[in-house]
């Protein structure tokens, strides 16, 4: 098997969170909805002391948590169940243009419905924090009809965090909501949702070593108590938030996952920073013409730990892919890799064309060596060199 590189599209399930998966595939298969018999109430107890596990995680209340089957779910519930509210002060909406796609699609669906988006600028390439807003551009595009401002925690392609606490402070003097899209952060960063300021939090179970298919999205329900209308309606779980029978056992594996990232957070974070590290250093020591894309690397606050996206000069990022056997990575965010277009990320940075092209986004994970990491700058090197030779 290659060496496993590409951590933002997907984790591997770690042992343990399957271990504490397994009982509710077997013995404790009820369906958490079932109220008259054993096997529906222990399902159900699982359910409810994973979501106490979630809530307390992220400094959140037990009945804030909606369970959805992903992240991408959860910013369409955020999105356009606030969108379609009757009550809601305007139809402006404050976003960037470097969300991901499951916050901007929808955004696109609602202007098609009448709503205005203004999507703020970020910082440019060649800026030491490129793809940070500037929050002053924030503050500036917000006015007395704007209903929502959606801004990501961390990007998912070139890792730059947002200074999310600083916006929250921001909408909650104006009184708007803000919707934030944690997906590549939570179990990666502290969160507390109180001082990020935020009202809604999507995330992912298998971003953190958890179960594909299993999502949450935070709803604020202390103080300025946020309302969505559901998107999917039929047995009103999730206090009719959410409809369908619940994931128990992928509900249980994200509730561990995040347990076991939370705990060992400070530990990881250094290994994995330094085997980034280890490979940014080994691509420019070994490959001439290696750029790096995004927030400058020792700046540890404004980068997500494990994110490292480079440039090679004289090749096609999809081409190395392709060409290399040994290494599993990819060009940006997997939810897009069936489009042949390139990076919106990148786009709206303002990199320029051919160093678009020439990308490689690399996710180092919790269970990466210093060995996969020689190992993958070896095999870049010879095939880069053998493409530029070609």
């Amino acid at each position: 098997m290659p060496i496993y590189l590409d951590n933002h599209s997907t984790t591997c399930v770690d042992p343990r969170v399957l271990e504490a998966m397994l009982p509710y595939f077997t013995e404790m298969f009820g369906n958490a909805g079932s109220s008259s018999h054993l096997f529906g109430w222990r399902a159900r107890d699982g359910v409810d002391q994973a979501r106490a596990t979630i809530a307390k995680t992220i400094g959140a209340s037990v009945r804030e948590i909606v369970f959805t089957s992903g992240a991408t779910e959860s910013n369409n519930l955020a999105i356009r169940g606030l969108a379609e509210r009757r009550r809601r002060r305007g139809d402006h909406i404050i976003s960037v243009k470097t969300e991901h796609k499951s916050v901007l699609d929808p955004l696109t669906k609602l202007q098609g419905r009448g709503f205005e988006v203004t999507y703020v600028p970020v910082e440019s390439y060649d800026h030491e924090f490129a793809g940070r807003i500037c929050l002053e551009r924030v503050i500036e595009a917000m006015r007395d009809d704007t209903m929502l401002v959606s801004v990501m925690l961390a990007n998912n392609e070139i890792g730059v965090i947002q200074p999310i606490a600083e916006l929250g402070q921001a909408c909650r003097e104006r009184g708007i909501p803000l919707h934030c899209d944690a997906t590549q952060a939570v179990g990666k960063l502290p969160i507390d949702v109180d001082k990020l300021g935020v009202d809604l939090m999507s995330f992912s179970g298998h971003k953190i070593y958890g179960p594909k298919g299993i999502g949450a999205l935070y709803v604020r329900r202390r103080g300025a108590i946020v309302r969505l209308t559901s998107q999917i309606d039929g047995g009103g779980q999730e206090g009719g938030t959410r409809s369908g029978t619940l994931n128990v056992p992928g509900i249980v594996g994200m509730a561990r996952a995040l347990e076991l990232c939370t705990h060992d957070m400070e530990t990881e974070s250094e290994h994995v920073r330094g085997l980034r590290d280890r490979l940014f250093r080994g691509l420019c020591d070994a490959i001439p013409g290696v750029t790096l894309n995004g927030p400058a690397l020792p700046r540890t606050e404004w980068r997500v730990v494990g994110n490292l996206n480079c440039s090679f000069d004289g090749v096609d990022g999809e081409a190395v892919m392709m060409s290399t056997q040994k290494v599993a990575v990819s060009s940006g965010s997997a939810c897009t890799s069936v489009s042949p277009e390139p990076s919106h990320v990148l786009r709206a940075i303002g990199l320029p064309p051919d160093r678009i092209r020439g990308s490689l986004r690399f996710g180092v994970g919790r269970f990466n060596t210093e060995q996969d990491v020689d190992i993958a700058v070896k095999s870049l090197a010879d095939t880069i060199d053998r493409l530029r030779r070609l």
